[in-house]
């Protein structure tokens, strides 16, 4: 989908219900699209398949009707299920040649990666864009220690690692979404950021200038 080829920054949304002040997933995406969120990502790793579909079906409304990608974390068949543009692989999820089989050449495909050397791995493999992370300390992924605080060097060594579209991930904020930017990321991709914000749209908008601002600090 055009969200990760046109020009300009990407504010990526991934949601998680635990992480969400109690206030449900659906209330937090609709504030989120207000905000002007450009991906959703239906994660909730820790709901039963069951009610991940349901979420996603009412996800999958949502987002179509406000023109917003819808990516699936990990699972391939919901993904083809609720009918969702695509999916997000991680490391030890099944190959994104997989995914494309089953999903098909216009899905979105992306590959979760921590190093040039995996970036390259990606990209021949197919991959649309990828997340790269975590850049700063998080509770929200348990990474090794060689995956963490890769921070602004490690998106450089990415970006001199592979032309494909990358969002940077794991403790991004308003404060430093620009500096993560600036050092070649597309766009950054939060889970707290928005879904524990007092006002997550307020915070979508926050996040959306500060990828601006490190378009223009390049």
């Amino acid at each position: 989908m055009s969200v990760f080829t046109d020009d300009g920054p990407i504010v990526y949304l991934v949601t998680q219900a635990d992480a969400s002040a109690g206030r449900g997933t659906v209330a937090i995406v609709e504030a989120a699209i207000e905000g002007g969120v450009d991906v959703v990502q239906l994660r909730e790793k820790d709901h039963p398949a069951r009610d991940r579909y349901e979420l996603g079906r009412e996800l999958r409304e949502i987002t179509a009707d406000a023109g917003v990608p819808l990516i699936v974390n990990d699972r391939i068949d919901l993904a083809a299920t609720i009918d969702a543009d695509g999916v997000h692989l991680g490391a030890e999820d099944l190959p994104v040649a997989v995914a494309r089989e089953q999903l098909g050449p216009d899905a979105i495909v992306g590959r979760s990666v921590s190093t040039p050397e995996a970036a390259r791995a990606a990209a021949e493999a197919g991959a649309d864009y990828l997340g790269v992370g975590a850049i700063y300390p998080t509770e929200s992924k348990d990474k090794p220690p060689e995956e963490r605080d890769l921070g602004p060097g490690g998106i450089r060594a990415v970006r001199e690692a592979t032309d494909l579209p990358f969002v940077g991930i794991g403790g991004i904020t308003p404060e430093n979404a620009d500096d993560v930017v600036a050092a070649g990321a597309d766009g950054v991709a939060v889970i707290t950021a928005i879904t524990t914000a007092e006002d997550p749209t307020a915070a979508t908008r926050a996040l959306g200038d500060a990828v601006a601002r490190g378009v223009t600090a390049r």
